[in-house]
């Protein structure tokens, strides 16, 4: 089973967001760069992966009318391989894949109700 692994959630001011979710909730919010802030809930281990079982960090991006809403990602093993299985089950691509530093792959699909999901694919 595919397992959510990460969150995003669209920003208008990226500055205000980050200290909204760090005076609410206690994140540790830090910039990635100017579009994207990496949001840390639990501890991580020295891959950046959460130590705590069940939790999982996350980030924030500036909204866009591509993805204007929360999205959730999924670990999936090839995100190539799901963005055809995403077309055939009748959703579409948003997002083309990209690289992520050294860490894996990235893109955005709608499932077939219109929601934009992430996918995300670990670099071996």
């Amino acid at each position: 089973m595919n397992k959510v692994v990460h969150f995003e959630i669209p920003a208008d001011d990226m500055a205000r967001a980050k200290s909204f979710y760090e005076k609410v909730f206690g994140w540790q919010v830090n910039a990635w760069d100017k579009e994207y802030f990496m949001a840390t809930t639990v501890p991580v281990d020295d891959r950046m992966m959460p130590k705590e079982p069940g939790a999982i960090n996350g980030g924030f991006y500036r909204r866009s009318e591509k993805a204007p809403n929360p999205v959730l990602v999924i670990n999936i093993p090839s995100v190539d391989q799901y963005i055809k299985s995403v077309e055939a089950a009748g959703g579409r691509l948003v997002t083309p894949k990209i690289a992520v530093g050294e860490m894996g792959f990235y893109a955005r699909v709608t499932d077939s109700e219109g929601n934009v999901i992430g996918l995300w694919e670990d670099r071996n």
